[in-house]
């Protein structure tokens, strides 16, 4: 775990160009923070780098890739990016449409007529996640059977005679089973295997050489193992079979390799600019608006920041790969823990907070007009549903038949995590037709925060929750 000489003083350097604090009390600040979010959730190991206006700044490996093993972490350790894969898949699929071979405003059905809903749901949709599609990867056997190969028809089999979960192009949720499809589709139209289109068409395109899918594991010299919390105790984590994660999520890279295609996705290397602004603009619904994703990308903020990006997740890692436009900063960050509270993405707020201490500082000052009873009120509140033991005089009569009927035991699994808070700010008050709503921001230590609300009905009952 040392640091190079050369990348401090790069950091010196780079560093000072961002208006942030002496470049070395900045390194041993992001130093701190990674071992505190490494310390706090348990997690073997990372590797992060940090990139401005395209050059390095910052590159440091932590911990163990094997920890049984005792074999270190290092910059070139190769680490499952999960969900990161869309975007190559969102990026093939751009390509097939500039080469004249599909539209992404075409039905599945042009391509895959025996799909379910294939009639229903576009292409743009299934790239957007507004498709409604269910999801292929739940369900309580999902462990077991995602570890052993299936054929596409088998995957499609687990949602074939389910409704769709919403109209299409009304909502917006997260579904790997539109990137399934997608990985299909790219397969039809080329006359390519998936892996094949991406590696022709994508990788060596970008340069990348490091890069791999699960099914490489093996092979590779410096892989991590995953690692996951089970009954608290930390444990090895089955590995998704390659067949399982496909376009949804089974590459396997390194820091420099994933950089290389940020810079080749972003340079028009890969699609045309147009495309990638297409990528990097989020779409809108029409029952809820902007869905805060593009084709394969995130496109959304962070303390209050336009950020572009995406993380990834499986079941022994989680990894971020985060771009801020305004600062031409870019932060990527894998670690070998696949929990929930994704330690990826906090080790990227993290260290984008110690790069602009103002704009933390900004988003972490309470708004005016604080009611400090109901505050003192809304940490009970969320204390209490992290321990599952919540008092049912709270809750209006609505709100408390869900609690017993599931909802608390599924918030306290969801929040518990998060460990004891740290902060509870107040960051405002808003009404919702009969409901008066008090937002907070909650802090677990550094990169950990969750926006939390409480809605408040007129006999001064919780009628509703926010959160995420």
């Amino acid at each position: 775990m040392q640091r190079l000489p050369w990348l401090m003083s790069l950091l010196c350097v780079s560093l000072a160009a961002a208006a942030v604090p002496a470049a070395p009390e900045v390194g041993k600040r992001i130093d701190a923070d990674v071992h505190a979010v490494l310390q706090r959730t348990d997690t073997p190991g990372a590797a992060i780098a940090v990139f401005k206006d395209g050059q390095l700044v910052y590159r440091q490996a932590y911990g163990w890739r094997d920890r049984d093993s005792h074999l270190p972490a290092s910059v070139n350790t190769w680490f499952e990016i999960g969900s990161i894969t869309k975007q190559f898949t969102a990026a093939a699929i751009l390509q097939l449409q500039e080469a004249g071979k599909l539209s992404i405003d075409a039905k599945l059905a042009a391509y895959l007529p025996d799909a379910p809903h294939a009639n229903e749901v576009t292409l743009r949709q299934l790239l957007s996640h507004t498709s409604g599609l269910p999801e292929y990867l739940d369900g309580p056997d999902i462990e077991q059977v995602a570890t052993r190969p299936a054929t596409f028809e088998e995957l499609v089999a687990r949602i074939r005679d389910k409704p769709l979960d919403f109209a299409p192009g009304s909502r917006w949720s997260y579904s790997n089973t539109g990137y399934l499809m997608l990985g299909r589709v790219i397969e039809l139209v080329s006359q390519e295997s998936y892996r094949h289109y991406v590696q022709t068409h994508l990788l060596d395109r970008a340069g990348m050489t490091q890069t791999f899918t699960v099914a490489d594991e093996g092979h590779l010299p410096v892989m991590a193992v995953g690692y996951r919390h089970a009954q608290g105790r930390l444990e090895r984590a089955p590995t998704i079979h390659d067949t399982f994660g496909g376009a949804a999520g089974n590459l396997v890279s390194t820091l420099d390799d994933l950089e290389k295609w940020n810079r080749a996705l972003m340079g028009g290397k890969i699609v045309s600019p147009a495309d990638y602004a297409l990528m990097s603009t989020s779409v809108m619904t029409t029952e809820k608006g902007s869905a805060d994703y593009g084709l394969g990308l995130f496109v959304d903020s962070m303390e209050g920041q336009p950020r572009v990006g995406h993380t990834g997740g499986s079941f022994g890692f989680t990894t971020a790969n985060e771009y801020f436009p305004k600062q031409g900063i870019r932060i990527i960050a894998f670690t070998n823990n696949g929990d929930n509270p994704e330690p990826g993405e906090m080790l990227t707020t993290a260290i984008f907070n110690e790069l602009y201490p103002d704009i933390y500082a900004a988003m972490r000052t309470p708004a005016a007009g604080e009611d400090v009873a109901m505050t003192a009120a809304a940490r009970t509140t969320f204390t209490q549903l992290q321990r599952g033991n919540e008092d049912s005089s709270r809750f209006g009569s609505k709100l408390d038949a869900k609690m017993k009927a599931g909802l608390s035991a599924r918030l306290a699994k969801q929040f518990s995590p998060y460990g004891a808070p740290t902060g509870f700010i107040f960051k405002g008050q808003r009404v919702d037709g009969a409901v008066t709503w008090f937002d907070y921001l909650i802090q677990f230590g550094p990169g950990s925060v969750l926006k939390f609300g409480l809605g408040i009905d007129e006999a001064g009952k919780v009628a509703s929750l926010s959160f995420g």
